[in-house]
């Protein structure tokens, strides 16, 4: 029988390895306007040091080189190889690493979501990467006016990031 996918919504396989092309068909088209329109370009679901060198190279082609990329840390193999991610990223381009925490959340559980945060903070940290902290911060304030408890602590965890993204 199934079920309909809402617009804007995915699907997550939290302990599947998907050996999926770090960019599509239509991500290639949408990197042509973004080429010669953004400031920047974010990889979404970055899992490895290819994927970033694969956007480098659509980058260079589209006379793009020196647009920054934005790695988006949201699942477990993005974790696992952001050490090599820090260590290989063309040193003199402009690069840094979102915490995208909710698919992070979702891959890794919970439980281990604060550890995932402190230890991203800190590598990117050593590496002397920037950090963007994302994905429902201050949403009860944004929806509703009112601030959480949560939220508060949450908020102040992020002051360790380089940037916050309120959305």
């Amino acid at each position: 029988r199934g079920r309909k996918l809402r617009a804007d919504k995915g699907l997550n396989f939290p302990a599947s390895r998907l050996d999926l092309p770090a960019l599509t068909v239509k991500d290639c088209r949408d990197l042509d306007f973004v080429a010669a329109h953004a400031d920047l370009v974010g990889l979404s679901f970055a899992q490895s040091l290819a994927d970033l060198n694969v956007l480098a190279e659509a980058r260079a082609a589209r006379g793009a080189s020196t647009l920054p990329i934005i790695a988006k840390i949201e699942t477990v193999r993005g974790v696992e190889n952001l050490p090599e991610m820090l260590l290989g990223a063309p040193r003199g381009h402009p690069f840094g690493v979102m915490i995208a925490r909710g698919d992070l959340m979702v891959e890794i559980g919970g439980e281990r979501m604060a550890e995932m945060q402190e230890e991203i903070l800190w590598l990117c940290e050593a590496a002397q990467v920037p950090v963007i902290w994302a994905t429902q911060v201050l949403e009860t304030l944004a929806k509703k006016g009112t601030l959480s408890r949560p939220e508060i602590t949450d908020a102040a965890a992020s002051a360790r990031a380089d940037c916050v993204m309120l959305n």
